[in-house]
Formats: structure tokens, sequence, C-alpha cells
């Protein structure tokens, strides 16, 4: 069998050959180009397992140096929430502050599932096709939290676009019941956009959580590379109708992913003057696997400190910013500040399950 380029004859309309043009079919075009100067092979993003072309993740400064979790804090909640099969987002995005956070009596739940309809390039948490959701959840989320005596609990989740509702009926019978089982305790959900279905979150606020938060996670022009699947607006829309009806708000984003410092301040503004959002919590962005989006700049902590001090200056109420702040970094002393949630309630009925456990 001849080589299928070698002498192509071409009939014209008549069924007569006719010339070709004088460059050989399927020709190298690069084949008279010399060396490059230049390589990006070493640049080329390769997720293969044996790839010796990966990005390799960037080397932390020596600010960004996170304390081993440990502690009997921390050990009583892990043990918890392992015999109860709770996921927490702590440990499923690597948040560099579970050991504070735990061992202070502060813990993010993650209901509905582990796996993620979406596909974000910074998260770290699973996606694929969700199993059936737990419809006895809320129950077993809030006996779990009788049981930990946390002073306040971020609930979290997945995003669940293929349910109907995004899972908001889950989401507020589980700030329903974990109410009524631990009532000292001040509960801040960081809930999901759910696809801009106001009806949905409209099953969430009425079930009146102390903080609402709901994260922009980075300025408007990275939404298509970091958010693909959100929309900038949908979410300003969200925390807006949310503090239209009286809940303390809260937003988030991460910084060192591609921003610079004028997109910024350029959402400060934006989120101030369309939504009038209570807290704002700034962190640095940290590549959890070399599949996810790289990072683009370690922000200094200066650079944090001016964040802080020009959020503050443009009517955030609180703002967070720092190297290793996450959405629920100092989220007790918030709600504590914000919320006005009686604590003496919440130190009673921890009295009350410490003296059940000594009885037992």
């Amino acid at each position: 069998m001849h080589d299928v380029h070698e002498n192509p004859v071409v009939l014209n309309r008549t069924g007569k050959p006719s010339p070709r043009h004088p460059k050989p079919l399927g020709g190298d075009p690069v084949r008279n180009l010399g060396a490059p100067v230049f390589s990006l092979t070493g640049m080329v993003l390769n997720n293969g397992p044996e790839s010796k072309q990966q990005l390799g993740l960037k080397r932390k400064p020596s600010w960004l140096r996170a304390k081993l979790p440990g502690g009997e804090g921390y050990t009583k909640l892990k043990s918890i929430m392992d015999e109860h099969s709770l996921h927490t987002v702590c440990e499923e995005a690597r948040c560099p502050n579970m050991g504070e956070c735990w061992a202070r009596g502060v813990a993010t739940i993650m209901i509905l599932g582990d796996t993620c309809t979406r596909s974000c390039g910074f998260c770290n948490v699973k996606t694929g096709k969700p199993p059936v959701y737990d419809t006895k959840e809320p129950t077993r989320v809030a006996e779990s939290l009788a049981l930990m005596g946390l002073k306040h609990v971020v609930v979290t989740s997945v995003n669940r676009d293929e349910l109907p509702d995004g899972g908001a009926r889950i989401w507020a019978e589980t700030i329903l019941e974990s109410r009524a089982s631990v009532p000292g305790m001040s509960i801040e959900v960081l809930i999901p956009d759910f696809l801009g279905d106001w009806n949905a979150l409209q099953t969430v606020v009425d079930a009146r959580p102390e903080i609402l938060n709901h994260n922009l996670e980075t300025v408007r022009r990275m939404y298509p590379v970091v958010r693909p699947q959100a929309k900038f607006d949908r979410s300003i829309e969200l925390l807006k109708r949310c503090k239209d009806q009286g809940l303390v708000t809260k937003t988030g984003i991460m910084v060192g992913i591609g921003e610079k410092d004028d997109e910024v301040l350029a959402l400060m503004d934006e989120v101030v003057e369309r939504a009038q959002t209570d807290i704002l919590t700034i962190g640095q962005y940290l590549q959890p696997t070399p599949n996810h989006l790289p990072i683009d700049r370690w922000v200094t902590p200066e650079t944090f400190d001016r964040f802080r001090d020009e959020g503050l200056k443009r009517g955030f109420k609180v703002v967070e910013s720092g190297p290793m702040v996450r959405s629920s970094y100092h989220a007790d002393e918030q709600a504590d500040r914000l919320t006005g949630i009686d604590r003496s309630t919440h130190e009673t009925m921890s009295k009350l399950i410490d003296g059940a456990r000594l009885q037992s």
C-alpha cells in the first residue's frame, strides 16, 4: 500500500487530473524554522501522574506557617465528627486554621454530602455527581452539635445544582433543628447561590441564621476562570436580598489568584454600595494541588493590613484580612459583636452536657 501523501492526485469537475498546490499534502509548516529562542515546555500543565512537566507549588513565605492541629479540643471534635459521619469544610478544604478554630470551640460543618456539582478552579472539594442526599441529616447534625458543646457553628455545603431547590429545605431544617438542640449556640451559614432561585434562598432566610455568609471568592474579572459556573452580579444580588430582610451578612474573597489591588478596592466599593454587607474576610489563596489554579503572588501582611483599613473606611463593620484568614476565622467573635446571641444560655447548656457525660 502506498502512503496517502505520495503523489497525490486531485480530479477536477470533468474527472481529469488537476494540478495541486506545490506544497505537499499535510506538509510540515515549521520544517524550515530554527531552534526556538525560548521554550515554554517547562510551563505546560500536564495532569498525568508520571509527568515531569507538572506545575510545581510555590514555596510558602515565612508568614504562612500554620501549626499542626492538635490538643484536647481538637481531638474531641474530631472524634465526634468521625463517629457521626459528619463532613467539615475545615478538612475538605485543608484549612490552615483548623487546629486553632476547633480548639476555640468553633467548627464548620458541611452538609449535603462531600461531592460538588461545580468545578471551581480553586476548590479542593471533589466534583462529580452527588449521591441522593440524606433527608435525616439535619437531625443527625443537631444531635452531634449537642455533644460538641460549641459556642458557634458555621454550616456550609457543596453546590447541589441537580436538586430542584438546591438543597434549601435541608439547609432550613438543619438551622432550625440545630438551634433547638443547642439554644445558646450562634449559627452562621455559608450558602451557595442556588442558581439565583430566590424562592430557595427565602427558605433559608426564613430560618433566620445569626449570620448569613455567601462568598464572592474573587473580583469580577476573574469569575470566568475562578468560578465558571457562578455569576458575580447574582452573588451581589443574593447578599442584598438577605441584608434587606435584616440579616447580618458576610462575604469573603481570596487574593493572590490573579487579581490586582485596585480590583479588590473596587469590589469593596461595589459590595458596600449595592449590598451593604456587614463583614468582609480576605485571605491568601493557597493552591490545593498542581491541578488547581496556580498562585499568582504572595500577598504581604502589609497589603492585608491596608485592605483591612480600606474596608473599614468604606463602611464594613468587621474586616478580617490576613494571609491565614478564611471565611470562618474568628466567626464566633463576629457573632458576639453583631448578633447579640445570649452566651449565658450556651454556658448553662454546656455545663448540663458535661454533667451528663460524667454521670454516664
